[in-house]
């Protein structure tokens, strides 16, 4: 188990990491290690309907590349299912998940990665009793 939850999460930072446009200048000459870091700050959270959201990295950063936490109370959605053109995973920090993905349904537990490829029907609903946390990287298009 432990063995498929270190995949997941080396396959979810690599999305953060990966593939640097050859056309930028590096990311090294541009950026100074400040820059590079970002701390959660309840006090810089923006509130939702359904809880809050922090963005550790929103698509002005890069090139589109982000990392956000979302925070949703017992028996909430963010939205309905929905879909779009970019790929996004999840991956649950805290609480009870229910993974809709193509007219199927999934609980899942803290440590758990979700992906939803381009243009599939999906969403993410907290079926817990406590404050569902994850982290939702994705890539908006240019």
């Amino acid at each position: 188990m432990k063995r498929y939850l270190s995949v997941g999460l080396v396959s979810l930072i690599s999305v953060i990491t990966m593939n640097q446009s050859r056309a930028q200048q590096p990311v090294a000459d541009t950026l100074d290690i400040e820059a590079c870091i970002s701390t959660y700050d309840a006090d810089k959270s923006s509130p939702t309907k359904v809880g809050h959201q922090f963005w550790f990295v929103d698509k002005e950063f890069l090139d589109g590349r982000t990392l956000k936490l979302s925070a949703v109370a017992p028996g909430l959605a963010t939205h309905p299912p929905h879909q779009h053109e970019e790929d996004e995973f999840f991956f649950v920090l805290e609480g009870t998940a229910e993974f809709y993905l193509n007219g199927k349904t999934v609980e899942v537990k803290p440590y758990s990665t979700l992906y939803c490829p381009s243009w599939s029907m999906h969403g993410i609903k907290n079926v817990g009793d406590t404050e569902l946390k994850y982290l939702v990287i994705k890539k908006y298009q240019n």
